[in-house]
């Protein structure tokens, strides 16, 4: 009897303290095209720029505003790059050619054709692009300041591709930077990224405070984080660009979010 007891102890123990681990979703995913992503947990920060610190401050970046999200997402460790691309669409759009470099030269619309693909190779519906807000709370990884590293844009250099560092001339192979503090790889320069929202220049002042999707409706599409040929002013954690979604260029990529089981 007494050791039917501790083997009923033990077994409680296991359903009722290990169950929950084994549910949790895993901090990292791969999949087989060879796509890794990081869990971003869920949590809360503030969205946009505060004009009194940051001279570099647009209109279209304020009001700061505090967001939060209520549950956790994966997203891309690195850029999608060609081979990637390749894999899935059977074609190479990009300028810059490299297997392991970004995949430049899509549209927003492209991504989307890659999205629906990807999905159907994968057996599921879970790919998506991140919502803005998203990425943002991504690339500052909880920091309050102009970069995820800090306000010194001298040490960008160190984190990314871009137009004021040696040898910026053109892509390159992700992750030869430092990642930022959540393990993400070249959320500054390389490549623009496209985002999924419709982009409203006074949104901020409208959004909600969860979860927030974005505008229902618009002409342009967000993109985030500078690359390649742009200045660190543009690489700001806050700066929001936006253009048509079927505009292509050698300087505009995307990273998938991958929403948990």
């Amino acid at each position: 009897m007494r050791f039917a007891i501790v083997w009923v102890s033990l077994l409680s123990l296991f359903l009722f303290s290990g169950a929950p681990a084994a549910r949790a979703a895993a901090k990292t995913y791969a999949n087989s095209i060879g796509m890794e992503f990081v869990l971003i947990p869920a949590g809360e920060f503030l969205m946009g720029s505060d004009r009194g610190k940051d001279p570099n401050a647009e209109d279209n970046e304020t009001p700061q505003h505090r967001v939060k999200f209520s549950k956790p997402f994966y997203l891309g460790k690195y850029e999608v790059t060609q081979g990637q691309w390749e894999a899935v669409m059977g074609s190479n759009p990009s300028k810059f050619k490299g297997r392991n470099n970004p995949v430049e030269q899509v549209s927003w619309d492209d991504v989307q054709v890659f999205i629906k693909l990807l999905n159907q190779k994968e057996g599921h519906s879970r790919y998506r692009l991140p919502t803005e807000a998203e990425w943002e709370y991504a690339a500052r990884a909880g920091s309050t300041s102009t970069y995820s590293f800090g306000d010194d844009a001298g040490q960008l250099g160190q984190y990314a591709w871009y137009g004021e560092s040696y040898d910026s001339g053109s892509t390159h192979p992700v992750g030869q930077k430092q990642p930022n503090a959540w393990g993400l790889y070249d959320m500054y320069g390389n490549v623009w990224e496209w985002v999924q929202d419709w982009y409203d220049e006074g949104y901020y002042s409208l959004s909600p405070s969860s979860d927030p999707r974005g505008p229902a409706s618009g002409s342009f599409r967000v993109f985030r984080g500078g690359s390649w040929d742009y200045f660190a002013r543009y690489c700001r954690s806050p700066l929001r660009g936006n253009n048509s979604p079927d505009f292509r260029y050698a300087g505009r990529g995307f990273r998938l979010a991958l929403s948990p089981e």
